[in-house]
């Protein structure tokens, strides 16, 4: 999903990342007002994790790649605010230190995996999240937040594509949502699979919500 140089005009390039500046500077101050002290450390920790889920790539037609993404994770966890920085901080490492996304892209990657995929995370999270009984985990809310997130990222980054007139939207619109919808059921397993396991070691970690606390 990380877009390298060249595939972006300039008016793509130019408007994607300053819509990504303005979220991810408006997330850093939400997040000063909002984290948790206790919580602070796990932003290192979820970006270690996050970093190393999306080292696997999986070439896709149109000229970009898919990867796990890892925003529904962190989001549950920490919240839409933290996940924006955690989530902007690992795609800056990957772009300067393993090119993996161009320099030029970088707003738009930003905008694409660590704006608009916890945004979506949080939404659905939250909205199917009511629904759950009283001191039950939404774990179908869990599944159903990470797939929607590789998802709309996917349509995202393929939206730029033809905007830039990269690729014709009848060929990158069913590659991109065709692999990252089979992308997206991995992501909600694991996903799912890793806030089980974070709920029987520490559920302090993840407590059981009420449904106005999902995804704050």
């Amino acid at each position: 999903m990380h877009i390298p140089d060249g595939f972006l005009n300039l008016p793509t390039a130019v408007a994607s990342g300053a819509v990504a500046a303005g979220a991810v500077g408006y997330a850093c101050a939400r997040l000063r007002r909002t984290l948790p002290p206790e919580k602070a450390p796990l932003l290192g920790v979820m970006g270690a994790f996050v970093f190393a889920g999306q080292m696997v790539n999986f070439p896709v037609a149109g000229g970009t790649s898919g990867h796990l993404l890892g925003a529904a994770l962190v989001t549950i966890l920490l919240g839409p605010w933290a996940a924006m920085l955690v989530m902007t901080a690992v795609l800056v490492v990957q772009c300067f230190v393993f090119q993996d996304g161009g320099l030029s892209a970088l707003g738009a990657n930003v905008l694409n995996m660590a704006v608009v995929a916890p945004l979506v995370a949080a939404a659905v999270y939250r909205a199917l999240g009511r629904a759950v009984p009283s001191g039950g985990r939404p774990f179908l809310p869990t599944v159903v937040a990470a797939w929607a997130t590789v998802v709309v990222a996917a349509l995202f980054c393929a939206a730029e594509l033809v905007l830039s007139g990269t690729a014709a939207a009848a060929v990158v619109f069913p590659a991109m949502l065709g692999i990252h919808a089979l992308i997206g059921v991995g992501e909600a397993l694991l996903t799912a699979g890793a806030l089980a396991v974070i709920a029987a070691a520490r559920p302090d970690l993840w407590p059981v919500p009420r449904p106005a606390e999902v995804a704050e």
